[in-house]
């Protein structure tokens, strides 16, 4: 088989297209699921069971589905109940949503890992609640998680291609898009692929970063 360098160069207009759409999608995704996890976190730990006993439930529910069940439950039947948002919006939020379960267990053994002394001195300078939260537990377990969490940022990068099924054109709805009109499916499949891997290696790099600065 021939490599067809001007296959490449008409799809290189519909990839650019794609990976904005897919790097807006791991971006907002990974925004949502960060935050969602840090409230089911925090709601898990009140002492009311009427709190924790439907966020369990329905963190446990998520997180045993697929996400591509869930996709589609979003987008198809959301509409009937009165609920429409447009493919990207849907599959955003049934990113971060489906997320969140995972970045909650994240969350969870950092705050647990902060040395109960700092509880302790928290206490003995009769700080706040919410102080004692925001200034001392949080700062240190986020520090503590922050490379847990890549690797979920990474994970969600691999998931992009299932928007596909609810009609997003990332990446690989574009590269399929492009083969079933032309006819040309090396090319395509391989430039995403290659592009899935550049990627995700500057996605490490930069939480490597990340993670050497809050170090310090």
């Amino acid at each position: 088989m021939k490599w067809d360098w001007g296959a490449v160069r008409d799809f290189m207009p519909h990839f650019w297209d794609g990976l904005l759409v897919t790097l807006q999608a791991l971006a907002l995704g990974s925004l949502i699921s960060f935050a969602l996890g840090l409230v089911w976190t925090l709601l898990m730990r009140t002492p009311s069971r009427w709190v924790r006993w439907p966020v369990g439930a329905v963190t446990e529910f998520v997180r045993d589905t697929p996400l591509l069940v869930q996709l589609f439950f979003l987008f198809y039947v959301l509409p009937e109940w009165g609920l429409t948002f447009s493919a990207l919006t849907t599959g955003v939020f049934a990113i971060g949503l489906h997320y969140s379960t995972y970045t909650m267990q994240v969350y969870r053994a950092g705050i647990e890992a902060v040395p109960a002394g700092q509880w302790e001195a928290a206490t003995a300078l009769n700080l706040p609640r919410r102080r004692t939260w925001t200034a001392v537990i949080l700062p240190q377990a986020i520090r503590r998680v922050v490379p847990a969490l890549g690797n979920y940022v990474i994970s969600m990068l691999k998931d992009t291609p299932l928007l596909m099924a609810i009609t997003v054109l990332e990446m690989l709805g574009q590269a399929r898009l492009f083969s079933q009109q032309h006819f040309q499916f090396t090319e395509p499949l391989t430039v995403i692929g290659v592009a899935f891997v550049l990627v995700s290696y500057l996605a490490s790099l930069l939480l490597r970063a990340l993670e050497r600065r809050l170090v310090r």
